[in-house]
């Protein structure tokens, strides 16, 4: 089958996470793309260059000076044959560029544009990374690290997700236009089953139900989630316990007799959603 996005030209000036990895989904979605780095990289060729290569597969990865001319003009000859152009600067920046949307718009009005900032509107210039937007919407609970970068791969998604309605609304209009893409959204977003009580602790996906939770076995630690009614009477059957019995004491007796291995191969049996952590 013919990608979807076959034949779409894609131009990223984006660096660090958000901006690449939304790039990477249109670009295995079949668009073409030319990733334009800044002359000192991408920090993620430091951070983790093996990453930054898997975001980067089958582009075209270009060094410009973007403060130069002859880097400015290298561009504007990229969008002029563009049909969306990812940014992840400050509004500012883009306008000391002219790559701005009103500006690249007027020169070529058929690249349909996704800007990535840390908040919306008027408040675009504010500094931010995924870290304050989590703290900010209480998904660091007291005050743990973060085990991935939730906002920033879901605000890659998002912009993905823009950059294909932008391109269909050209198909309507004929013209590019702007999708602007804040990440203190994501964050407000992926905080909400949270925000209404879903994930508190004790509550009911955060520990509040015996079938949906972390166990300890004999070696490892499970992770359980029979929530379904049916999941639920499987494991019951399986388990050979009367409905009264399925308790979280009942269970962690029960699970600390075998490993964390034992326990998946027997999910896997029984249909039950059961994995090891790992």
């Amino acid at each position: 089958m013919t990608a979807p996005l076959t034949g779409v030209r894609v131009v990223s000036i984006a660096i660090n996470l958000p901006g690449p990895a939304a790039v990477a989904r249109l670009a295995r979605q079949g668009a073409g793309v030319v990733t334009v780095l800044p002359p000192g990289g991408d920090p993620m060729q430091q951070f983790a260059a093996e990453y930054f290569d898997e975001l980067h597969a089958g582009q075209e990865v270009r060094t410009v000076d973007l403060k130069s001319e002859a880097g400015l003009a290298e561009v504007d000859e990229l969008l002029s044959a563009a049909d969306v152009l990812v940014t992840s600067s400050r509004p500012s920046a883009l306008r000391r560029l002219g790559l701005d949307f009103d500006s690249v718009h007027a020169r070529h009005p058929q690249v349909c544009q996704v800007d990535i900032v840390g908040y919306p509107g008027e408040a675009a210039e504010v500094a931010g990374h995924d870290l304050t937007y989590q703290a900010a919407t209480g998904l660091l609970g007291e005050g743990s690290m973060p085990a991935t970068l939730v906002v920033d791969l879901a605000g890659s998604e998002r912009a993905a997700a823009e950059a294909a309605a932008a391109l269909v609304a050209r198909a309507r209009t004929g013209e590019g236009i702007r999708r602007e893409v804040a990440l203190s959204d994501l964050s407000e977003t992926m905080s909400r089953p949270l925000a209404h009580g879903l994930t508190a602790p004790g509550a009911l996906l955060g520990g509040g139900l015996p079938v949906y939770g972390i166990y300890d076995t004999a070696e490892g630690r499970i992770a359980l989630a029979a929530l379904e009614p049916h999941f639920t009477a499987r494991l019951l059957t399986a388990l050979d316990l009367a409905p009264e019995e399925l308790t979280r004491e009942r269970l962690d007796e029960i699970f600390a007799r075998r490993s964390a291995t034992a326990w998946a191969a027997w999910a896997s049996e029984h249909d039950i959603p059961l994995t090891p952590l790992r």
